[in-house]
């Protein structure tokens, strides 16, 4: 998924704030979903995805009007959770990368996961 990187995004000195890029990933993830008829989370079910554990590389620096690409590929699943690689590319160069993990929740308890959603994550810019 393609981002341009807007003033909202950055600290005085025109650097993407450390925690935009979560951000981004979030919205990647997110956006995938919605072009597939899914949501994260539905708050009418009580069911849907949430991060469990994340750890982040910060790697180098985006700037105002830069074009990003955010990367998603799966690299683990168990029952009720799954493991994602989310890289972020600044003209084919990687400036940041996270993994984590994300569990399958109903009514707050974890759940097992929806094979159509795992069939996504497997898909996905590989």
């Amino acid at each position: 998924m393609k981002i341009r990187v807007y003033f909202e995004d950055t600290d005085i000195g025109g650097i993407v704030y450390h925690t935009k890029y979560i951000n981004f990933c979030e919205r990647a993830r997110s956006e995938l979903l919605f072009k597939h008829g899914l949501k994260p989370f539905d708050v009418a079910t009580n069911s849907g995805y949430v991060v469990k554990s994340l750890e982040c590389d910060f790697l180098k620096t985006a700037t105002l009007g830069d074009i990003l690409e955010v990367r998603t590929s799966l690299l683990s699943r168990s029952q009720a959770s799954f493991t994602l690689l989310q890289e972020i590319f600044k003209e084919e160069e990687r400036i940041f990368s996270m993994r984590v993990t994300l569990v399958a929740l109903k009514n707050g308890k974890p759940t097992k996961l929806d094979p159509q959603l795992l069939a996504l994550f497997e898909g996905v810019d590989k």
